[in-house]
């Protein structure tokens, strides 16, 4: 028998974070807003294909 032979039923299972596809969010340009709790910040996809997300 081995440590790992029972599977933790209690431990919930790490579930991978949504994945969003940038060029969709930019609706094929470069450039979107976002708003975070009344906030807004610009995510840029730059010429390198880069992205940078500012306030």
């Amino acid at each position: 028998m081995t440590l790992f032979s029972h599977p933790d039923l209690n431990r919930a299972e790490p579930v991978a974070p949504p994945r969003h596809a940038a060029r969709a969010l930019t609706q094929g340009g470069t450039q979107a807003q976002i708003e975070l709790d009344g906030k807004v910040y610009d995510l840029r996809i730059t010429k390198a294909g880069k992205l940078i997300l500012t306030k």
